[in-house]
């Protein structure tokens, strides 16, 4: 990721997300996101959050329309647990129109799956 983007305002357009470890049953507490917008030519970084106690992390800015990634520090977290994955990170790329968007993850050491939340 390169530059540092501007987070534009579209009335209401925001996003958060809730990362939960689906193999011990908890929240995944502690993981770096980083929120990046696509200008066309690459990925820009809007923000970076940490997810909370509760694994969850709503970023401030509010979004432009168009093409947005939210990328997990997956790697980190499993090695401050003590136990080995697959992915050192996540990417999940969706398209931003209007309204809230909610990207959770559900996380294990050699899986994972997310969906548009509510």
């Amino acid at each position: 990721m390169t530059g540092q983007a501007t987070v534009a305002s579209s009335p209401g357009a925001s996003v958060s997300t809730h990362v939960l470890d689906s193999t011990a049953g908890i929240p995944a507490a502690g993981v770096d996101v980083v929120l990046a917008s696509w200008d066309g030519g690459s990925w820009q970084v809007a923000e970076r959050g940490v997810t909370g106690a509760d694994g969850r992390h709503r970023f401030s800015g509010e979004l432009a329309s168009g093409q947005w990634r939210l990328t997990f520090a997956t790697g980190p977290y499993f090695e401050r647990r003590g136990i080995e994955s697959f992915y050192p990170e996540v990417t999940i790329a969706f398209r931003v129109v209007a309204g809230h968007y909610h990207v959770p993850l559900l996380l294990s050491p050699f899986a994972y799956s997310t969906y548009r939340g509510s």
